[in-house]
């Protein structure tokens, strides 16, 4: 190894890579645990996921060697290429993917299959850092932003074409950089004045509702009657505004849920705001199917998951049952409980300290790339960086809330515990490549 070789290998984050390896090493023995059977020959059977995690994770390590010894320009240099690339396997993906529980965002190579959706969180990164960074980049502008706008959710809508939308939520994340670089705080109350009447659209009757925003947007005008009179922005302002929200949450929002959604989203979504699907949503429903026969059909579809996830986690109580102790998980109660519940496995075996622990594994890992994103002197290093930072946190926090159902099961997994190929590979790129960057963190890449 050369000199430069090896002093490259000085200036890597330890603390990033050592975290990462405690996190999969975690994951593997939470597969382990629902996996293994005391009626088992040999813990090394191939055909246990455990090992094929294994066997994945010494892939990523492999790639993740490659990586390091890569020049970091190249990330920069080819960010948009690579980004073109995985938009047009996103295309592809649409029309030639597998199709899995309604999912048709896999592509199969013989026996092999991957989630294309998972990488291009990947190249979305580079290609928005290097946006991001250009020379002739004014983020200040609406021109530009709407173009940075573009290369972050031009993948989620690709990836909602193949009906998998929990997905392409991970997309809308990368706001949170574009907020970090300069984005106004109006885009934030917009934003969360959709998810209001999103909510608000779930919640009441879509009449009330109605009447509701418009003496809101009176009543508004009745405060700014004064500017009202003087200005005519304020009039578009508020005219425009109340359109906005009868128009989502009269037909947007009631069309997604009919034609975009599909049915056991559309039963997890009611099921966490503890409602009952109503008839015009519930795709179960046809017109003379008896209430009885029908409410009994939706309460099995739409809470037996998370309700065994529950029941799982809060058997483990303070201390939890002890290593390949667990009886839900071991019975095979949970469903999905190696991939999207695998923190069941934690919760029920290692209880509230174990599942403390692994939280502050999370958060020590994001608040350390956090930290390296404000050391660098790169544009493209720091706007990468928090958006992997963002990616973590938006896997971690919405599978967690899953599991102790506070939210809807959308199919998120957990990072580096999960069980797949796709999910440990995308996650261990994201990390190697950062770390890589910040390896370089004295120059300026653009």
């Amino acid at each position: 190894m050369t000199s430069l070789r090896r002093a490259l290998f000085y200036r890597i984050d330890g603390v990033v890579l050592l975290l990462y390896i405690m996190l999969v090493a975690v994951g593997i023995l939470a597969i382990f645990s629902v996996e293994h059977r005391p009626t088992d020959v040999s813990i090394f059977l191939m055909n246990k996921s455990y090992m094929k995690q294994l066997m994945w994770f010494g892939y990523s390590l492999l790639l993740g060697f490659v990586i390091l010894l890569t020049e970091s320009k190249f990330f920069s240099s080819f960010a948009f290429l690579i980004y073109t690339i995985a938009l047009a396997v996103l295309v592809l993906t649409i029309f030639a993917g597998v199709d899995i529980k309604g999912s048709r965002s896999w592509l199969g190579v013989g026996s092999f299959r991957f989630q294309p959706g998972e990488i291009a969180k990947i190249f979305t990164s580079l290609a928005l850092a290097k946006f991001l960074s250009l020379q002739e980049t004014n983020f200040k502008t609406l021109k530009d932003r709407l173009v940075a706008v573009g290369i972050a959710l031009f993948p989620a809508v690709l990836i909602v074409l193949q009906s998998e939308t929990g997905l392409a939520l991970v997309y809308f994340t990368f706001f949170i950089v574009l907020y970090r670089e300069g984005l106004p705080n109006a885009i934030l109350v917009i934003g969360f004045s959709i998810v209001a009447i999103v909510l608000g659209t779930l919640l009441i009757e879509r009449r009330v509702l109605f009447i509701a925003l418009t003496v809101l947007a009176v009543l508004i005008g009745l405060l700014i009657h004064n500017s009202l009179r003087r200005h005519w922005e304020p009039r578009i302002l508020l005219v425009g505004g109340w359109l906005l929200c009868i128009g989502f949450s009269q037909v947007a929002v009631p069309f997604i849920f009919k034609h975009v959604l599909q049915k056991h989203q559309i039963d997890r979504i009611f099921s966490t705001i503890g409602k009952d699907v109503p008839d015009e949503y519930d795709k179960s429903f046809t017109p003379g199917q008896a209430g009885e026969e029908h409410e009994e059909k939706k309460v099995n579809s739409s809470e037996y998951n998370v309700l065994q996830s529950k029941i799982a986690i809060g058997s483990g109580g303070m201390w939890g049952k002890g290593f390949l102790n667990g009886t839900s998980t071991k019975n095979q109660f949970v469903p999905e409980q190696n991939t999207d519940f695998i923190f069941c496995a934690i919760g029920e075996q290692f209880g509230f300290v174990g599942s403390a622990g692994l939280v502050i594994l999370y958060v020590s890992l994001m608040l350390r790339i956090v930290f390296i994103a404000e050391r660098q002197r790169s544009t493209f290093t720091r706007v990468y960086a928090y958006c992997v930072a963002s990616i973590l946190f938006f896997h971690f926090a919405v599978n967690i809330s899953m599991s102790i159902g506070l939210m809807p099961v959308i199919g998120i997994t957990l990072p580096f515990l999960s069980y797949g190929g796709s999910s440990l590979i995308a996650f261990s790129i994201l990390i190697f490549i950062l770390v890589r960057l910040d390896a370089d963190r004295t120059t300026i890449i653009r």
